[in-house]
């Protein structure tokens, strides 16, 4: 497919020069690549395992070689919550879940756009979601991606939060880079994708696929042209620099043929999801998929089934940066409160799948078998005593106490109960610490950028 059909890179003249200058065959913005090109410009140099640096050092991550880092969903527009119901999300919203996502042990990541903030110009929006995950979490985060510049404003933030040469030799910021599937890549991308390359910043190279739409109906014709998109993506990283942290990535799902809706967790794309994460593996990559996904429009069955499925499939596959783990509704257009802690309710329980069983002497437990013996009960014997607290997950959420209790209580079901954790949640967060100095550089940056231009809707 490289080579016979190609990729289109449009708008960005650079590009294209990099491309000649590694033997390509370029007829306007189609570049043709020579049969394993892509390939050997990443097993060459790109990283088998990424640490992305968080400003508190206990909260630093590891992706790739086995290592699993679970991320809040990424770029819905909307919010809902029981209380106001659904609604254009706000700069407060954006906060609200950066906060969510700090006080959730299941979640290792800040994440990036977790909702648009409207009520921000679109120019200038960037730094505020920047400077938040910056000052109201100590976990990594995303920076922004939505133009060359803003992608450099991310970069120039982390240098005051990090310092300039710390930056220059370690991954402290991720970002997502899509591309315009099928087989486009667009220059907005591209200059992104050259910011954080040059500035040995992490990408996720991720084609975002609609099987029946923007790619065959099939498995495996899908996997064939997401896997020659982010090849290529990824190639690009390693001419920027040699060595740059990327992740191999991919949003791919299935359409409903009698609508064009998108619809998840269905068969089909987990089958796309175990392929791309084979590929990922015999590449040398760290890889990248969703997540709890759902067209459910409220936090119901639908919900959590649909994300259930997506979200056992993307663990048990090997996924190494699993985005969207938690929030995501309505296809992606709505971050919901209370199925932000459900989902980052799931993702405590997926860490522990993760871990494997206890194999030390105490995971063995003879000394319980020993004791208790035939016929008898293990509650009251030493080890029990000894593990109870930590033998089993307990969920916050879920009710598994008698009919009777449960109608005592107020017979709540989980909407109520995440709306009343979501609430006791935010009364109880405390901002974690920063250097005071650097907290007033990067507010002085945010203000100088912001006073640089006009306000602007695009």
């Amino acid at each position: 497919m490289l080579e016979e059909i190609g990729l289109d890179f449009r708008g960005d003249e650079e590009v294209l020069a990099m491309w000649r200058d590694q033997g390509c065959d370029v007829r306007g913005e189609r570049v043709h690549f020579p049969r394993g090109l892509c390939k050997k410009l990443i097993q060459d140099t790109a990283p088998s395992l990424i640490t992305q640096h968080a400003r508190n050092p206990a909260r630093t991550v590891k992706m790739g070689e086995g290592h699993t880092v679970l991320v809040p969903a990424y770029g819905p527009p909307f919010v809902r919550d029981l209380d106001k119901g659904r609604r254009y999300g706000t700069i407060e919203d954006f906060r609200n879940f950066v906060k969510l996502a700090y006080m959730s042990p299941g979640l290792h990541h800040s994440g990036g756009t977790v909702c648009e903030p409207v009520d921000v110009p679109v120019n200038k929006r960037h730094l505020d979601m920047v400077y938040s995950h910056m000052r109201w979490s100590d976990k990594p985060f995303m920076g922004s991606v939505t133009a060359p510049e803003r992608a450099q404003d991310s970069v120039d933030m982390c240098k005051i939060l990090f310092g300039e040469d710390f930056v220059d030799q370690n991954c402290v910021v991720i970002n997502l880079i899509n591309a315009n599937s099928p087989m486009v890549w667009d220059d907005t991308m591209l200059g992104a994708l050259k910011v954080y390359a040059r500035n040995n910043q992490a990408t996720v190279i991720s084609p975002f696929i609609l099987s029946g739409a923007m790619s065959p109906v099939t498995v495996l014709g899908t996997l064939t042209q997401l896997y020659a998109e982010a090849l290529a993506g990824m190639a690009l990283t390693q001419i920027c620099r040699p060595g740059a942290p990327v992740v191999f990535g991919t949003f791919a799902s299935s359409i409903s043929m009698q609508s064009g809706a998108p619809t998840f967790g269905t068969p089909e794309p987990s089958l796309v999801l175990y392929g791309a994460a084979q590929l990922a593996r015999r590449l040398g990559v760290p890889f990248r998929s969703g997540g709890g996904f759902t067209a459910a429009k409220t936090a119901d069955a639908q919900a959590a089934y649909e994300s259930a499925n997506t979200l056992q499939t993307a663990a048990l596959g090997g996924v190494n940066f699993m985005l969207h783990t938690a929030g995501w509704l309505e296809g992606g257009l709505v971050m919901g409160y209370e199925k932000f802690v459900m989902d980052a309710d799931q993702a405590s329980m997926l860490g522990r799948l993760l871990d494997g069983p206890d194999l030390s002497e105490n995971g063995q437990a003879m000394d319980a078998i020993r004791e208790v013996g035939p016929g008898m009960h293990y509650l009251g014997c030493a080890h029990t005593q000894r593990n109870f607290e930590t033998a089993f997950y307990r969920s916050p959420l879920a009710d598994n106490n008698s009919y009777e209790q449960w109608e005592a209580e107020g017979s709540l079901d989980m909407n109520q109960r995440a709306n009343a954790r979501v609430k006791k949640l935010l009364a109880e967060y405390q901002a974690p610490e920063i250097d005071p100095g650097v907290d007033e550089a990067l507010q002085e940056f945010v203000t100088r950028r912001k006073e640089s231009m006009p306000d602007a809707a695009y």
